[in-house]
């Protein structure tokens, strides 16, 4: 999400904002070149602090510096990406990340509250044998797609898990007997065509 921060643990004492990448290559559609959107951001003096896959950090005059911290708006990184004045009129407020050991434990003691169950289900998929139910339903999907491509999707299914490859001359309703729940589960996704 797009937005002013204070995050001592990537920034230290230095407000940056956020971007969100894919909302301001929407807006750089206005624009009309050929590069990018981070193509304006350092000859408009703006500085990269922190790039993800998702988002860049960026701090800078009239975004970050020099300006009133309560009244901070989007309008000079407007300028240097779309080329027109920027006309947002109201506010942003600055998300403060609290990285005290409290607060990370009690991030952390939450996190746990919300997916623990979920990582157990997880980790228990992966060990325990594939159903009947998705046995039956698996060996239907065989006999539906070519062997070369039970062979390629069966490896992408296995792939990293426990479960061996394919011996030779292995039986396909043997080498499926094999698998697990989560594996099974990857590899009717795959036969399914929604990979």
């Amino acid at each position: 999400m797009s937005g002013f921060t204070r995050d001592s643990k990537y920034y230290g004492d230095r407000l940056v904002y956020e971007v969100l990448d894919s909302k301001w290559r929407r807006y750089h559609e206005r624009c009309g070149c050929e590069d990018g959107w981070i193509s304006h951001v350092e000859p408009a003096g703006f500085t990269i602090v922190r790039a993800r896959r998702e988002f860049v950090a960026l701090t800078g005059p009239g975004l970050t510096e020099d300006v009133d911290e309560t009244r901070l708006t989007t309008n000079a990184l407007w300028e240097a990406v779309t080329g027109q004045e920027g006309a947002q009129h109201w506010f942003e407020p600055v998300r403060v990340i609290d990285r005290s050991e409290k607060a990370e434990a009690e991030r952390k003691a939450e996190n746990d509250r919300v997916y623990g169950e979920r990582r157990e289900r997880a980790a228990a998929a992966k060990r325990e044998p594939i159903t009947p139910a998705q046995l039956q339903y698996l060996t239907k999907l065989v006999t539906q797609v070519s062997r070369e491509r039970f062979y390629d999707d069966f490896a992408a299914a296995i792939k990293g898990s426990t479960v061996e490859p394919r011996r030779p001359r292995e039986t396909t309703k043997h080498a499926l007997k094999r698998l697990t729940k989560a594996t099974a589960r990857t590899l009717i996704t795959r036969l399914t065509g929604r990979a």
